[in-house]
C-alpha cells in the first residue's frame, strides 16, 4: 500500500514532538470526561490478553491500558520483564514462552495488545507462532522503518489491527500503517504518542477489537453512537 501524504514539514514534526507532554495530559483529562460512555464499550468472549510496552518503558506505563482490558473482562497481564531496552536475547527468548504459557493456561489463543516498539514484539510473534495468537493489536508501532519494515508491513497470519495517529510527535505515522488485507486493517486516531495508553478513541479501538468472535473477525467500524464519531478523525 503506497501512501499519497506528503511528508509532514520539519516544523510540525517539531510542534507536535514538543506537545507531547501537554497532549498526553488531554488525553488523560479527555478518559476522565468519557468514562460513563465508554463504560458501553463491546465486550466479548474471555482470552487471555498480553500488554506490551514501548521503548524504555515498562510495565508501569501500560497500567491503565491494562485496568481497561480487565475491566472489560479479559484476563490480562504484561511482559514482566523490566524495562524495554529492545530486542535483547531475554526479550527474544522470554516472550515466545509466554504466549505459550497463557495459551496452555487458558486453553485458547492470546490477543497481544503493543505499543510502540511492543507493537513490533507482537507482529514477529503473530509471525512465528499463528495457533497461539489470536490477534494483534498495534498502537504506533513503527514496523516499517526497520530493514525489515516490508515483511513486517505484510499483512499477518491472524487478524491484526495498527492503530495509528497524524498527531504522533514521536514517531512518524506513516511507519505505523499495514498493508491492507482481508483480516488486516489501520485505524486513525487525533491521539498523542505517549497517550495512546489511555486515550479515549484507543480504548473504544481496544474494546472493539477484542470482542471480535475468534472465527468472525471483521474490520473497526467507527461507532456513531454516544457522540464517540467525534473521536475519530475522517477516514483517508
Amino acid at each position: 500500500m503506497t501512501t499519497r501524504s506528503r511528508p509532514s514539514s520539519p516544523r510540525r514534526r517539531a510542534v507536535l514532538a514538543a506537545t507531547e507532554p501537554a497532549r498526553t495530559l488531554v488525553s488523560a483529562g479527555a478518559l476522565a470526561a468519557s468514562l460513563p460512555v465508554l463504560a458501553r464499550a463491546p465486550r466479548g468472549e474471555p482470552h487471555p490478553v498480553l500488554v506490551l510496552p514501548g521503548l524504555l518503558a515498562s510495565d508501569t506505563s501500560t497500567q491503565a491500558l491494562r485496568a481497561w482490558v480487565r475491566r472489560l473482562g479479559y484476563p490480562v497481564v504484561g511482559w514482566a520483564l523490566g524495562r524495554n531496552r529492545g530486542p535483547t536475547e531475554e526479550v527474544t527468548s522470554e516472550l515466545p514462552l509466554l504466549v505459550d504459557r497463557l495459551a496452555r493456561e487458558h486453553g485458547t489463543s492470546v490477543s497481544i495488545v503493543g505499543w510502540s516498539l511492543g507493537g513490533i514484539y507482537a507482529r514477529r510473534l503473530a509471525r512465528k507462532a499463528p495457533r497461539q495468537v489470536r490477534q494483534v493489536i498495534s498502537l504506533g508501532s513503527p514496523f516499517r522503518i526497520s530493514a525489515r519494515g516490508t515483511s513486517l508491513a505484510r499483512p499477518l497470519p491472524v487478524p491484526s489491527t495498527a492503530v495509528y495517529s497524524k498527531w504522533d510527535g514521536v514517531v512518524d505515522w506513516r511507519s505505523c500503517r499495514q498493508h491492507r488485507g482481508p483480516r488486516s486493517e489501520n485505524v486513525a486516531v487525533r491521539s498523542s504518542h505517549l497517550g495512546m495508553g489511555h486515550d479515549p478513541a484507543v480504548l473504544w479501538i481496544v474494546a472493539d477489537r477484542l470482542a471480535q468472535p475468534a472465527d468472525d473477525w471483521r474490520p473497526f467500524e467507527r461507532p456513531t453512537r454516544f457522540g464517540l464519531g467525534t473521536l475519530f478523525p475522517p477516514e483517508d
